[in-house]
């Protein structure tokens, strides 16, 4: 009986949630178009502010309808007007409505009612587009759809303040992708919205300003436009200048600064150009004061980071200005017990963003100290900094784990805090341990750094190793991912440099001949690169040598075979030849390269090969096959005199690079001695 009953139950309470509602919807359907009108008229009034009655309009049917009557041509202009306010109320609820009005081709529809002439019904299409436009659920991609979309928004950019509002706000919010910026630049985005910046209307100022702000990002062709743009005679970057002066609202000084350091990081204005140096730097270090509101401080040094990133002189005077260093520490003390904030809905927010805080000032840490020491030691010695890195690993946030790591590793970049601050906090137990289950973007930058933990003076080196590292390594090997295969490789290399044989053993066993050989014909060059890298540092001491070429020799062999008949660079087949050289200086691993006439017409070759990097590494290894103190060179050297390397190694003691000229000639006394 339990079960007979549910269904009528639910009946029930939807009635009861519904019928207030139900009337509304009613009116829509009255044969008379003036009570029809009223009753749009009275539906707005009645969702206005409240979210329960336009989800219960919502599930009555009523979008479908506003719709209809939106779109037919026998309705008056004024009821066509007020169906869209309705739906632009509607738009203003939940996510959830918003699904419900897009799934009901809303934005067709009201594309289609821009093709009215009337001002007052195309300003209300407009506004309810932006609104559905600017909400995370919708697929921007709707308003690419039909090509004639587009330009026609431009042409109404010129028809009143509201249309270049609501216009420039949608460009703004649907411009995702390069591909998005090529469409609204050829449809003559920037003519059509460089007038904008001096609208009398400061909406109209803003959104234009954001429009240019997301065409710039990272997009050479958009940047460089830009610059040669004059707005009133004036030049465009002059106007962005102005509107980063402290007379003017924190959104419009961010914003232009924004627009600045795209167009400066795509290319188009130079690092040292006064407008960076003098303007946008300093009013993005302005923005990180604790004067400022959260999301300010945060969106300042998130631009911060990116602008000096690749610049160390723009680090070195950030790194001066305003005391930014410390600055930045009060990211991470905030909310504080003895806040400021009286408004209990602003701490309320802020204590729910406090994280967005530290990821952006561990992002600025990073950027600031990817280059220069001093910077480096400035950020380690700030009050507790060692500590708040080492918590942030293991932060809920990803995005906080993220920033973090980034922030570890540009400080992993320097010897000096490799051998201190690393090792006083153990820095590599929380990094290990974020290795273990991390996604692929907290991975590559957690396994970089971990490759610098793993250099020879890095007194984290030992621990590492024995915490069983050379698994987890192994495993990053076989990533799909290039950038983890590199790093897994890489750190590999590091660990073999100069290790001894023990550790030696326990790489080649994990990893394996087979995926060793796999990655020696991986598709990407780091990979291969850093592989050879790995093979070379095995390969080094006598013992080693033999050892490792007395199991694998046939292989790694073959291996080199193939790389320097394939069509690599020469920097893969230097390496390449860099490994021969090694197996060359093997005791019996020499015998090796001396039984395999191919590989000795091979570095014949390249004796005589126009680089001279690659005419270097072959002396090398002929040196260590004649060299006079070890057994059997005799026989060896007569081999080689009778295949012609002699004549060779005579041609290049006159060779034009000196380093070349000596080699040959400590090869050619071997033959005298």
């Amino acid at each position: 009986m339990a079960c007979l009953l549910e269904a009528p139950l639910r009946i029930s309470v939807l009635s009861e949630v519904t019928a207030t509602s139900r009337h509304y919807v009613d009116r829509l359907f009255d044969p008379d178009p003036h009570k029809v009108l009223q009753g749009v008229i009275d539906m707005k009034n009645a969702v206005i502010g409240n979210n329960k009655q336009k989800a219960n309009l919502i599930v009555l049917g009523a979008v479908p309808r506003l719709l209809y009557l939106l779109q037919q041509g026998s309705s008056s202009l004024a009821l066509r007007t007020e169906c869209s306010v309705v739906l632009g109320s509607l738009a203003m609820g939940t996510e959830n409505n918003i699904k419900s009005l897009v799934d009901c081709h809303i934005i067709p529809a009201l594309l289609q009612g821009l093709l009215c002439p009337d001002l007052i019904f195309i300003e209300a299409c407009l506004r309810c587009l932006r609104t559905v436009f600017i909400s995370p659920v919708t697929p921007v991609q709707l308003l690419y759809t039909d090509p004639t979309v587009i330009p026609h928004l431009m042409s109404l950019l010129s028809r009143s303040q509201k249309t270049q509002e609501y216009i420039t706000q949608i460009f703004s919010h649907c411009c995702k992708t390069p591909e998005h910026q090529m469409v609204l630049f050829n449809h003559g985005a920037i003519q059509n919205i460089a007038p904008l910046l001096i609208s009398p209307s400061y909406k109209v100022r803003m959104q234009a300003l954001r429009c240019f702000s997301v065409l710039a990002y990272e997009n050479t062709q958009v940047s460089t436009t830009l610059v040669n743009v004059l707005v009133d005679g004036e030049l465009l970057s002059q106007v962005f200048v102005r509107m980063m002066q402290r007379d003017q609202p924190i959104e419009m000084q961010l914003t232009a600064a924004k627009c600045l350091t795209y167009m400066c990081r795509a290319g188009a204005i130079r690092t040292d150009d006064g407008c960076i140096i003098l303007k946008t730097l300093p009013c993005l270090v302005r923005m990180c004061s604790k004067d400022h509101l959260l999301e300010e401080r945060v969106e300042g040094a998130e631009t911060l980071a990116y602008l000096m990133e690749p610049d160390v002189e723009l680090q070195r005077i950030a790194s001066t200005t305003d005391h930014l260093v410390a600055m930045l520490a009060d990211y991470f003390k905030y909310p504080s017990s003895v806040s400021a904030i009286t408004d209990i809905k602003r701490l309320d927010h802020d204590l729910k963003h406090a994280h967005e805080l530290r990821q952006a000032a561990f992002k600025l840490y990073a950027s600031l100290g990817s280059n220069d020491e001093d910077i480096r030691k400035k950020i380690t010695e700030t009050e507790n900094m060692m500590d708040r890195i080492v918590s942030g690993l293991s932060e809920s946030s990803i995005k906080v784990r993220l920033a973090a790591v980034r922030c570890l590793h540009s400080l992993s970049r320097s010897v000096q805090q490799l051998r201190t601050s690393f090792h006083d906090h153990a820095v590599w137990k929380p990094l290990m341990k974020l290795l273990q289950n991390a996604p692929d973007e907290v991975l590559v930058m957690a396994s970089s750094t971990l490759c610098n933990l793993l250099l020879e003076f890095s007194p984290s080196k030992e621990p590492i190793l024995e915490s069983g590292v050379i698994e987890l390594l192994c495993s990053l090997t076989q990533s799909d991912s290039p950038a983890l295969r590199v790093n897994g490789i890489w750190a590999l290399m590091n660990m073999a440099f100069q290790a001894d044989q023990k550790v030696k053993g326990e790489i080649v066993c994990c990893l394996g001949t087979e995926q060793l050989f796999r990655l020696l014909s991986d598709p990407d060059t780091n990979v291969l690169m850093k592989t050879l890298g790995l093979l070379r540092n095995l390969l080094s001491t006598r013992p080693h040598i033999d050892q490792i070429m007395s199991s694998h020799g046939k292989q790694i062999m073959q291996a080199v075979t193939l790389i320097l008949e394939a069509d690599h660079s020469i920097e893969v087949k230097e390496q390449t030849l860099c490994i021969l050289a090694n197996i060359a200086d093997g005791n019996t691993a020499k015998e090796l390269i001396m039984t395999n006439d191919d590989i000795l017409q091979k570095i014949k070759y390249y004796m005589g090969h126009s680089s001279v990097k690659l005419q270097l590494a072959t002396t090398f290894c002929i040196s260590n096959l004649i060299w006079n103190e070890d057994d059997g060179s005799q026989e060896r050297q007569d081999k080689l005199r009778e295949m012609g390397f002699v004549d060779i190694l005579h041609k290049l003691t006159q060779a034009s690079d000196p380093n070349l000229s000596d080699r040959a000639k400590i090869a050619m006394q071997q033959y005298l001695a």
